[in-house]
This record gives structure tokens, sequence and C-alpha cells, in this order.
């Protein structure tokens, strides 16, 4: 492995700190509490299907998985992530080692395991971790293909490509960027008119089929969901410069400046070339270049208009990563891998001590205590369902700690996301009293609501508000709070 990781004929010192870095993981891993997210797509674990409303279905089956191997436990959820996230590192070096030299593979790998995504991919279930896996995949499979002329490579690209979309939508991308390549590349744009294309294409409609399937049979939910809602606040075409900074700003963090830099760089230097000189990059280039552009403008675009989520651009920097390590250099990585280490550290820090409290309910901290106390109000009033109306959070959580049913923001008529879809006949409820949980993540004070929510008198005919839950560190500060409401007579929606 000395190959790949010697710097200028030195010690691998980079190599060094990636590997405190990943211990660092380990340790966040083994101490991170339960996130929201984690629960939510737990819970889809549990209720396995096609697809679900709003994601399609490679993250439940993955938990599943893992969950058979592991047990049920946090620590399995984590560790499935972790596992995922390396599986993804390791096909990031393989893909690295078709376009590089030793040194330059060890530079890209060096650089793409530094970077906070790699950590938000290791310690947090979102269906990026499926996504990161087999995009890389699908890369690998698509190099194959074209510049090694395997017909069996392009069945599993196609496979692999379907597996990329059951994991999340963005994938479309995959098969825009490879018909892009094959567009410009003129020693290979005979592909496109070929069998074996037709073979990659057959190989993901079979793939993504299931998807499809469950959303004709639910009205296109899913598809309708991620699509329709988004594209009507993009049309607004307000610009919002803030979303565009925010957006650049948490880039920046996720990939750490130097990486960060050196891809708009890179960016720029390619652009301005090829219009002075009218001429492609090479043939490999171009074909990492197809699989970043379009994701990375596609977004950066949208942001100015709509909010776009950190990890919507993950994809477009595993070839973007491969593109700059050619130009990286030492004093470069050097600063990457110490900036990411400094990071790392704050990160543990924060995750196991918790100095810094979280205004929000996108946390790891306080979930199973609550729980705890949610138990014994519940055991206080037998009678009564839960619910709670904050998204899918609180009800995701309580889901997977409580040895009974939560329900979500559809029992107020809302849209409860996957919740609305598996309690789609709420009519058994009618008449029974419920316990609402609202929390409240701007803590102001420790005394009960002053007024009632008004759309709780809507849907039940008499609500009593009971004692807060107050939920405080082992020094007795006050990290969370939720209030809770006891109603009676739910009337139906």
């Amino acid at each position: 492995m000395n190959k790949y990781f010697l710097i200028n004929g030195n010690s691998p010192w980079p190599l060094r700190i990636i590997l405190f870095i990943f211990l660092l993981r380990v340790i966040i891993a083994c101490t991170m509490g339960l996130m929201p997210q984690d629960a939510y797509y737990y819970f889809y674990s549990e209720h396995l299907d096609y697809s679900y409303f709003d994601h399609p279905p490679a993250v439940a089956y993955m938990l599943r998985g893992f969950g058979y191997l592991l047990g049920h436990s946090v620590m399995a959820i984590k560790w499935a992530d972790f596992i995922m996230g390396l599986a993804s590192l390791f096909l990031f070096f393989e893909l690295s080692k078709k376009f590089n030299s030793d040194s330059v593979t060890g530079r890209s790998v060096l650089l793409f395991a530094s970077t906070l995504m790699l950590t938000v991919l290791m310690i947090n279930t979102t269906p990026d971790v499926p996504l990161i896996f087999f995009w890389t995949l699908t890369l690998l499979f698509l190099y194959r293909a074209i510049f090694e002329d395997k017909t069996i490579y392009w069945i599993l690209g196609g496979l692999s490509m379907g597996l990329a979309f059951d994991s999340k939508y963005t994938a479309l991308m995959l098969p825009a960027g490879l018909v892009l390549f094959l567009l410009l590349a003129r020693n290979y744009r005979h592909y496109l008119f070929s069998y074996k294309f037709l073979l990659l294409i057959f190989a993901w409609v079979i793939c993504i089929s299931p998807v499809v399937f469950w959303n004709v049979q639910n009205d296109w939910m899913s598809f309708r969901f991620q699509s329709n809602d988004r594209a009507s606040a993009i049309m607004t075409l307000q610009l919002k410069w803030n979303y565009f900074f925010g957006s650049l700003a948490t880039q920046l963090a996720l990939l750490l400046p130097v990486l960060f830099a050196l891809i708009w760089w890179l960016i720029y230097r390619t652009g301005k070339k090829l219009f002075q000189k009218r001429k492609l990059p090479n043939h490999h280039n171009l074909f990492l270049w197809c699989f970043t552009l379009p994701t990375l403008f596609f977004f950066t675009g949208i942001s100015c208009l709509y909010w776009v989520k950190l990890n919507w651009m993950f994809p477009a920097y595993i070839s973007g990563t491969l593109l700059v390590s050619k130009f990286v250099r030492e004093n470069q990585l050097k600063y990457q891998s110490y900036f990411a280490l400094f990071i790392h550290l704050a990160v543990a820090i924060e995750i196991i001590f918790y100095p810094i409290p979280i205004k929000s309910d996108d946390t790891w901290w306080g979930w199973e205590e609550l729980s705890k106390e949610v138990n014994i109000i519940s055991d206080q009033h037998k009678d009564a369902f839960i619910f709670s109306d904050d998204g899918y959070k609180t009800t995701a959580i309580l889901n997977y700690y409580l040895d009974k049913k939560i329900y979500s923001s559809n029992i107020l008529g809302k849209n409860g996301l996957q919740y609305s879809v598996i309690d789609n006949d709420l009519s058994s409820l009618k008449s029974k009293p419920a316990l609402y949980l609202d929390s409240q993540p701007q803590i102001k004070d420790t005394l009960p609501a002053s007024s009632t929510p008004e759309i709780l008198s809507r849907y039940f005919e008499n609500i009593q508000q009971l004692p807060p839950i107050l939920l405080k560190n082992k020094q007795g500060k006050l990290l969370r709070k939720f209030l809770v409401y006891k109603c009676h007579n739910y009337k139906g929606v």
C-alpha cells in the first residue's frame, strides 16, 4: 500500500492522519445516539415495500439486511452506515486506479477520506448511504464497459445504475451523464446505437420497475412529492441569495476548504481552456466531467431559488475529487489533512460531551430519555394513543424506542410522509383520547405553554395541558423541552 500513499518519497504522514480520523469516526459511531433520520429509515425497514412516500427503498433493505446480521440496536444501525461508507471508499479507491497513477490514486483517496461528507455518510442513516455506494460502483462498471469494451459490464452497469435510482431519485443524473459522454466522445458515440447500450437500459428498467410499480399503485405519490412541490417553489423565480451562499457554505464545510477550492478552480481552468482552444478534455477526463458538472451545476443553479440540502451534491464529488487529485500539491494535501483532523476532533467533542446544545430536533441528544418519560406518561393514560406533529422526528424516535404505535401529523389532517401511507385509515381512533407531544427546540422557560395550539381544537373536543417534559444534562442544564397535551374525543379527519 505504501506505493499509493508515499508523498514525494517521504513517509506517508497524511495516511496516519486519515487513520486517526477514522479512529475518531469509530468513536463517534459508538457513542452517538440515535438520530431522527436513523429511526425514520429504520421504520422503513420494519415495513418493507417496493418504495416509500418520500424515497425509494434501498435504505430500508440496507438496514433490514444489517439488522439480520447485527440485531436490533442503535449500534447495528450505526455500523450499517459505517460499513457502507467504508465499502464506498474502497470502490472509490478501485475507481481511482482506473484513471490515475499510484501516487495520484493515493492522493485522491486521502482527499476523499478526509471529508466531512464521508463522515456524514458513516454516522447518519440517509438514502445517500446506499446511493454513494451504487453511484461509485456504476462509474466503475461503466468505465470497464466503455474503455475496456466488455459486454458484461454494460449489464452490470445498468443493474448498478438502477440500484442507485432505487436509493435516491437524483441517480437519474447517471444515465444523463452517460448519454452526455457518449454524445460528446466521438470515439465512443457508436455505443449509443448498439445492442450493448440497449442491454444497459434493459437492466436499468428491470431494477427501477418496482419503484415505478409502487408509484403507479399509489397515484405516483413519491414522484409527485419529489418533483411537483419543489418545482412549484423553484418556478416562483424569486432569487434568494441567502440560499445560494448558504449552499456554498455547507459544501465548503463538507469538502473542507482545500478540496472545495480545487474543484471550483479546476472547473474555471477547464472552462477557460475549452473556450480558448475549442477542444474537449481527453476521453478519460471527459467521462469524469460528465458525471460531475451536470449534478454540480444543476443544484448550484437552483440554490439561487430553493434551499438545496447539503447531501444533494454528494455524487458529483466522487468524480470531481478524481479530477482534482492530479493537481493537488503536497502542501495543499497537508492543509486538507490537518484541517480535517481539527474539524473531526471538534465534531467528536461535540458528539461525546455535547458542549454546544443544538436548538433543533435534528440532534442525537435526549431522545432515549424522552422515550422513557413518554412511556411513564403513557402508562398513566393507557387509553390514549400518542402522536406528534414535527414532520417525522419525534414520531420516528418513539416508534423505535417504545413498544407501541406512535402516530404522526396525519392525525391533524397534514402530510405525515410515510406514516400517512402506513396509517391511511384512522377511523379506528375516532372518539379516543390522545397524548400530543410538541417539541420546543428554542427553549425559553420551563413553564407550560400559555395557550393551546388552535389546530388541536379542530380535531378534538377538549384539550388539557399536562406538565411539560424537561430533559437536563448531568450538570442540571435544561437542554430539551416537550409540551404535553391530553386531547379528548378524536373527531377524525
